[in-house]
């Protein structure tokens, strides 16, 4: 869960491994869930709220869109990822 205001940029940056932390300790490089507001209020308020989520509960909300547990950053436009 995290905040952007440059989806593509972020994505890629998640990719390269560009900054230590959750994500590139794990090697999390896909994007499985995301969500656009008008501003950032919303959108920082509702990470706030998911992050305290049970593991469960995030599974749920990514599976409501997202059945297949799709890239959805290559239908943003950015190359698939081999396995």
């Amino acid at each position: 869960v995290g905040v952007t205001s440059n989806l593509i940029g972020r994505i890629m940056q998640h990719r390269a491994g560009a900054f230590d932390g959750h994500t590139k300790r794990y090697g999390i490089k896909l994007l499985m869930w995301y969500e656009v507001a008008d501003t950032m209020e919303p959108v920082i308020a509702a990470e706030r709220r998911i992050k305290k989520w049970p593991r469960d509960w995030k599974i749920n909300l990514i599976e409501r869109e997202n059945r297949e547990w799709n890239d959805l950053a290559v239908a943003l436009g950015l190359p698939a990822l081999r396995a």
